[in-house]
């Protein structure tokens, strides 16, 4: 299993734009092959700060996710909205 973290940051005044964006990615990203959970989150001490926690069965999955058709429509729409790049880390379960 893979465990994918984004860190998403908003330019200052695009927050509520920003979310509304991102709030279109967990419904079908849940529905894609290969996808055991999604989840986006808000940082409560700073709402220009939101994560996403994804679990992928495997890279491959992951990497098709990337591709999509509905993750580069969400990108192309967040692109003015954000403060710099997302930050993308990318686990996998040790021990």
């Amino acid at each position: 299993m893979i465990r994918i973290m984004a860190r998403i940051t908003a330019r200052a005044g695009s927050e509520g734009d920003l979310q509304q964006v991102l709030q279109e990615l967990p419904g079908p990203s849940c529905r894609e092959e290969g996808c055991l959970g999604y989840e986006l989150f808000l940082n409560e001490d700073d709402p220009r700060e939101f994560v996403t926690v994804e679990r992928w069965r495997d890279q491959a999955a992951a990497d098709a996710h990337l591709n999509s058709a509905h993750v580069a429509a969400v990108i192309a729409r967040a692109s003015g909205l954000l403060a710099q790049a997302p930050l993308i880390y990318r686990f996998r379960q040790i021990g």
